[in-house]
């Protein structure tokens, strides 16, 4: 039994997904749960330097937007879950330090961040936060999942042809693994959902937990 279901006493189990993501709805839907979507306008607060830990504190500041919302606005009074996501891409650079590469400025930064994760390996991190109330009880957990992504050595001639298409100006590390360039991913290690924006299985997972349905 899974949150979303059922919980302890038979209430039902609304779902929030705090997020407007075409790709995020997709998978979230995989798991085949009725959801609402409530997009958070929080203004981030970027915190954290390191890539794990700002993952998780995005996903945390997101679901709880979304659950101070329906709470001050009265949206839902019974049994809640929000869910918070936010995916970050990150490589080491020549000097050895984990650099974000989040949706490049322009082309230029966009060539740059191909140039940077081309022949090499790149992690790709997702950190998601569920917040809500249980039979009046809040509850809130944060996790995160990690995934190797493999990139092939793309030719000048790749690079050049791939900056032309429109897919990499609106992706994190200048890429889609879901798209064009997906013929450049030798291979990943890790959960493939992951690098598309939801760790499908981990949150399937999370879910089913007693902090989450009262068990």
């Amino acid at each position: 039994m899974i949150a979303a279901e059922v919980c302890e006493k038979g209430e039902n189990m609304k779902i929030f997904l705090a997020s407007g993501s075409p790709r995020r709805k997709e998978l979230l839907g995989l798991l085949e749960l009725p959801f609402t979507v409530l997009i958070s306008d929080v203004e981030e607060k970027l915190t954290e330097t390191d890539p794990v830990r700002l993952t998780e504190s995005l996903s945390k500041q997101k679901a709880g937007a979304v659950y101070e919302k329906i709470e001050k606005e009265n949206i839902y009074s019974g049994s809640f879950c929000v869910i918070g996501a936010d995916t970050v891409v990150f490589a080491e650079n020549e000097r050895g330090e984990k650099e974000i590469l989040g949706k490049p400025a322009d082309k230029k930064d966009a060539e740059r961040m191909i140039r940077s994760i081309k022949g090499n390996v790149h992690m790709v991190c997702t950190g998601v936060t569920l917040m809500g109330k249980n039979q009046g009880k809040f509850f809130s957990n944060t996790f995160s999942e990690k995934t190797k992504v493999f990139v092939a050595d793309l030719s000048e001639e790749e690079i050049r042809d791939y900056l032309e298409t429109e897919e990499p100006y609106d992706k994190a590390g200048a890429y889609g693994i879901q798209g064009l360039f997906s013929k450049f991913i030798e291979k990943i290690e890790g959960d493939y959902f992951n690098v598309v924006g939801l760790p499908v299985h981990r949150l399937y997972q999370e879910l089913g937990k007693g902090d989450v349905y009262g068990q």
